[in-house]
């Protein structure tokens, strides 16, 4: 088969599957959103969206979740019923279910979201009222929009959070480990990634550059320290 029959086949898939969003949605009312990702296109990936729980549409990026996939490439498997947050505090239920071709290679994923906030505050509300005590831990929040640089930069800033130093204040190690971090979750997948994650951390597109070679370098051979670099002992461009 060749690449382009399968382009077809993948536009074709996709194609078929965007009328079924729309029964999903009928099916569980309006706290269901279903949206349909292609990954050929990580900044507009969104190609179909029914219901309205994230506010994506079509033609929107996707979010920290879909990232990850894409990273993972044709090893991506289905992440089914996990709880996760909106930037606006919603507590949301989520099932993120790959597309492959006839060759097994991920193209793209269908995607389930349901609002269960209400849900989750009747269950808090009974728990407190019959003595149960608390421990469930908070689901993580994830970024929806439909800019890929904001879904970026609230990757930057989990990252930097962990780390609570600016950049200048990381050891070499540490620098590694951020851009290690950052390309497993697929920033930089994304065009024009490397630059925005520069301009975040005030150091020169060479030196990112350099950062990244060196961590899939330092994750293909042996745990032994790569030898310093210029870039490693003066990050030119470094900001306030």
């Amino acid at each position: 088969m060749t690449d382009a029959d399968l382009e077809r086949e993948r536009d074709a898939i996709l194609g078929a599957l965007a009328p079924v969003l729309d029964g999903i949605v009928a099916t569980f009312g309006p706290v269901c959103e279903v949206v349909l990702h292609d990954y050929r296109r990580p900044e507009h990936s969104v190609v179909a969206v029914a219901g309205s729980v994230t506010g994506r549409s079509v033609g929107g990026s996707m979010s920290e979740i879909g990232m990850r996939m894409l990273a993972r490439g044709d090893h991506a498997s289905d992440e089914l019923n996990y709880l996760t947050r909106t930037g606006s505090g919603a507590l949301v239920k989520a099932s993120t279910m790959v597309l492959r071709d006839s060759t097994g290679a991920v193209f793209g994923a269908l995607c389930v979201n349901v609002d269960v906030t209400a849900v989750g505050q009747a269950h808090a509300l009974l728990g407190a009222l019959a003595g149960f005590g608390g421990g469930t831990a908070e689901p993580p929040v994830t970024t929806y929009g439909n800019d890929i640089d904001s879904v970026v930069d609230a990757i930057l800033d989990t990252h930097q959070l962990r780390h609570r130093q600016p950049w200048a204040a990381l050891d070499r190690p540490q620098r590694l480990e951020l851009f290690r971090g950052l390309d497993e979750r697929g920033v930089f997948a994304v065009r024009r990634s490397v630059e925005q994650v520069a301009s975040r951390l005030g150091i020169s597109r060479a030196s990112a550059y350099t950062y990244l070679s060196q961590s899939r370098a330092a994750d293909s051979r042996s745990d032994a320290p790569a030898p310093a670099t210029t870039s490693d002992r003066t990050d030119e461009g470094v900001q306030p």
